[in-house]
C-alpha cells in the first residue's frame, strides 16, 4: 500500500474519533455543575433544572420555576508517539486541540400540582485532535491531522409526578458538525465541514421508596447522524466501503438516591451502547459500562460535594501480533486490524477510564446560587503494534517490520464548569 493510501486510511480515523476525547466515549460523565461534582450521576438525585439534561423524570421533584446556564472548559491532554514509518526513530507530538468551551442551559417551570415543564440546550462533544503545530519530522509522521466534531442538543421535556412516584419524556433535537483535514505530501485533503440534524428521545421514572430514597432508570435513545463525505471518502482512498453514519449510542441508566439530613449520597450506573451504533461498531467499539458515586453535604446557603467515575474502555484492539488475523477481529486480515487500531489509538483514544471530581455552590442571594465543579481524570497510556502498516508502507524497512513497530498514546483530562440558578 502506498503512503497516500495509508494516509487516506488515517483520516478515516480522524473523521471518527473526534468525540471520543469528552471523557466516557463521546458522552461526558455529567451535564451541570452538581452532576459533574457528583462524579456525573444524577439518574435518580433532583439538582434542579439541569435535571432536564439527564433524566426528565427528576424535573417532577421540582417545586417552582427555576433557570441555569453556564458552560464547561474541558482540557484534554492527548500525545501521540509512533514509529509506524520510521522504524527506530520514533516521533512525538503533543495535540493542540486542548481547550473546548461546552455551553449549557436549562429551564424548569411547574405547570401545576402534577405537571413540570423542562427544557434543555447543552453541548456533548466539541473537541478533536491537532497535530498541525508540531516540527516537520512530527508532521510528516503524523500527516498533520486535524479534525474537529461538535454535537449539540436541545431537549424540551414534559414531567409528571404523584406522592411517591414519577415519569418524564423529552424530545431531541440533535445538531452535528464534522470537519477534517490532512497533509499527504504537500496536498491538503478536506472539504470543509459536513452538517446534520437528527432526533431522538429520553425517558425515564422514579419512584421514591421513602422519603430519604429514591430509585430511577432513564433510557437514551440513539440518534442517527451522517456526515455527507466525510468518512466514505476518506475509506474508500485505502479499499474500505463505509458509510457517512456516525450515531450517536443509546444509553440505558439507573440510579439510586439517599438523603440522611444534610447528605445526600448517590450511585449511577449505564451502559452506552457503542456496539451498536452506525460509525463505531466498524471500528471495533464495545459497549461501556460506567458506573458513578457521589456524596454531597448541603449547610447554610452552601454545599459541597465529591464522586468518583469509573468507566470501562470501550475501545477493543483489532489486531495481535504483526502478521495474520486476529481470531478476535471476525476475519479481518493483519492489515486491516492493525490500521483500525491505528485509528483509534491515534485519532479517538476514548481510554481514560477513571475521573475524581469535586465541587460546590453558595447561595448568593435569596434567588441566585453560584455553582462550580473540577473534573479531573489521571493519565492513562495505551500502545499497540503496526508492524503490519508498516510493512504495507512499502518502504526499504520492510524486512524489518516483523520487528514491529508501535503506536502509543498517553490521555488525561481537566475540566471546569462553572453555572448560575436563579429559582423566581
Amino acid at each position: 500500500m502506498k503512503k497516500t493510501k495509508l494516509a487516506l486510511t488515517i483520516v478515516a480515523a480522524t473523521t471518527i474519533s473526534t468525540p471520543v476525547l469528552a471523557t466516557n466515549g463521546d458522552v461526558l460523565i455529567g451535564l451541570g455543575a452538581q452532576a459533574r461534582a457528583l462524579g456525573g450521576s444524577g439518574t435518580a438525585a433532583f439538582y434542579g433544572a439541569e435535571n432536564a439534561l439527564s433524566n426528565p423524570a427528576i424535573l417532577a421533584k421540582s417545586e417552582g420555576n427555576e433557570f441555569s446556564f453556564g458552560g464547561t472548559l474541558f482540557m484534554p491532554k492527548v500525545k501521540a508517539t509512533s514509529d509506524v514509518s520510521a522504524p527506530t526513530t520514533p516521533s512525538s507530538a503533543t495535540s493542540s486541540a486542548d481547550t473546548n468551551l461546552i455551553p449549557e442551559v436549562a429551564l424548569s417551570t411547574r405547570i401545576n400540582e402534577n405537571v413540570v415543564f423542562g427544557i434543555g440546550m447543552f453541548g456533548s462533544a466539541g473537541m478533536g485532535v491537532n497535530y498541525r503545530d508540531t516540527n516537520s519530522t512530527a508532521n510528516a509522521a503524523l500527516f498533520q491531522a486535524q479534525s474537529n466534531l461538535q454535537i449539540m442538543k436541545f431537549a424540551p421535556s414534559l414531567s409528571y409526578n404523584s406522592e411517591n412516584y414519577g415519569f418524564g419524556f423529552a424530545p431531541t433535537l440533535q445538531y452535528g458538525q464534522l470537519d477534517m483535514n490532512y497533509k499527504s505530501g504537500t496536498t491538503t485533503v478536506g472539504s470543509g465541514a459536513a452538517q446534520d440534524l437528527g432526533f431522538g428521545y429520553n425517558v425515564g421514572g422514579f419512584y421514591d421508596i421513602n422519603k430519604a430514597l429514591t430509585v430511577a432508570l432513564a433510557y437514551q435513545s440513539a440518534i442517527g447522524m451522517k456526515y455527507q463525505d466525510q468518512i466514505s471518502v476518506a475509506a474508500a482512498g485505502f479499499g474500505l466501503t463505509f458509510t457517512d453514519d456516525l450515531e450517536q449510542p443509546a444509553e440505558i441508566k439507573a440510579g439510586v438516591a439517599y438523603n440522611t439530613g444534610n447528605w445526600d449520597l448517590t450511585l449511577d450506573a449505564k451502559q452506552i451502547k457503542w456496539a451498536d451504533a452506525k460509525g463505531y461498531k466498524d471500528f471495533g467499539w464495545q459497549d461501556q459500562n460506567v458506573f458513578a458515586l457521589g456524596a454531597k453535604f448541603t449547610g447554610n446557603n452552601y454545599w459541597l460535594g465529591a464522586g468518583y467515575n469509573m468507566g470501562s474502555d470501550p475501545i477493543k484492539k483489532q489486531g495481535v501480533g504483526s502478521t495474520g488475523a486476529d481470531p478476535a477481529s471476525g476475519g479481518m486480515t493483519g492489515y486491516t486490524a492493525q490500521a483500525i487500531d491505528l485509528f483509534n489509538n491515534h485519532f479517538f483514544p476514548g481510554i481514560v477510564e477513571t475521573h475524581i471530581t469535586f465541587g460546590g455552590g453558595y447561595k448568593l442571594t435569596k434567588n441566585l446560587t453560584l455553582e462550580g465543579a473540577v473534573v479531573y481524570a489521571p493519565e492513562v497510556k495505551k500502545t499497540i503494534d503496526t508492524g503490519v502498516v508498516s510493512s504495507a508502507l512499502g518502504s526499504s524497512f520492510a524486512s524489518t517490520a516483523d520487528a514491529g513497530t508501535t503506536h502509543e498514546v498517553t490521555h488525561s483530562q481537566v475540566s471546569y464548569t462553572v453555572s448560575a440558578r436563579y429559582n423566581f
